[in-house]
């Protein structure tokens, strides 16, 4: 009977052993497990955030890519537009000062012209007042002779300019009235411009009908813009036609 149980005893112990054996066998594969799925788990998300980053690094490195080109096109663009710009700025500054739009001095002439003092003397049927088509044949001539720019009592002659007598002493000048004595300011050579009147003769025929005309040669003569507008109503543009 002893014996019995010693021998139930130490089977019981060895089942005891086998089963404690069988559990810690067990606790250490699920702690190598563990460890091994946390290693797993840690090598794959460093895995993942690199490729993340390498990912981001890419996108950035695009992005630095297409923001420097698109930089480099705009600032070809810009230095462009700004060529561009400043031609135009200058042809259009070119163009308004060919057009009488700005205020404008230069070497030339003034010249003075005045209506006869005494209209009712002896010989008064030759004299006769300064008329609008004087004042246009006087700015033909200065034209013909280089005139870059001409005013007559600071109103600027553009090519749209008119001359319309009003009455027998008051003429209008792009709409404005002016009268005796007229002030007629030119720039241009000097030289030239008092030339195309007297060498003409135009100057003995002014003296003749008793008008008095003066030349003053300046080395500024400052002239200035057209102040009247310059739109039109009725007229199109058809050279593109």
């Amino acid at each position: 009977m002893k014996k019995g149980k010693i021998t139930i005893a130490i089977t019981i112990g060895v089942m005891c052993l086998i089963l404690v054996i069988t559990i810690f066998m067990q606790f250490k594969i699920v702690y190598q497990s563990n460890i091994t799925s946390v290693d797993t788990m840690r090598e794959e998300d460093l895995k993942t955030e690199l490729a993340n980053w390498k990912s981001k690094y890419e996108d950035v490195q695009e992005q630095y890519r297409v923001v420097t080109e698109t930089l480099k096109s705009y600032n070809e663009e810009s230095s462009s537009n700004t060529e561009t710009k400043k031609n135009l700025e200058e042809e259009l500054a070119n163009l308004k000062l060919l057009l009488g739009l700005t205020d404008v001095e230069g070497p030339g002439v003034i010249i003075t012209l005045k209506d006869p003092e005494d209209l009712n003397s002896d010989d008064g049927d030759a004299k006769q007042i300064v008329t609008y088509s004087e004042l246009m044949i006087i700015v033909n001539y200065l034209k013909d002779a280089g005139a870059e720019a001409i005013s007559i009592n600071d109103q600027r002659i553009v090519n749209s300019t008119d001359f319309v007598n009003i009455t027998k002493n008051y003429v209008k000048v792009n709409g404005e009235g002016v009268s005796s004595p007229y002030t007629i300011k030119v720039i241009g050579d000097s030289d030239k411009l008092r030339s195309s009147l007297i060498g003409a003769g135009y100057v003995d025929s002014i003296q003749g009908w008793g008008q008095e005309i003066n030349f003053e040669e300046k080395k500024k003569v400052e002239i200035g813009k057209y102040s009247s507008s310059m739109k039109t109503e009725y007229m199109n543009d058809t050279s593109n036609k």
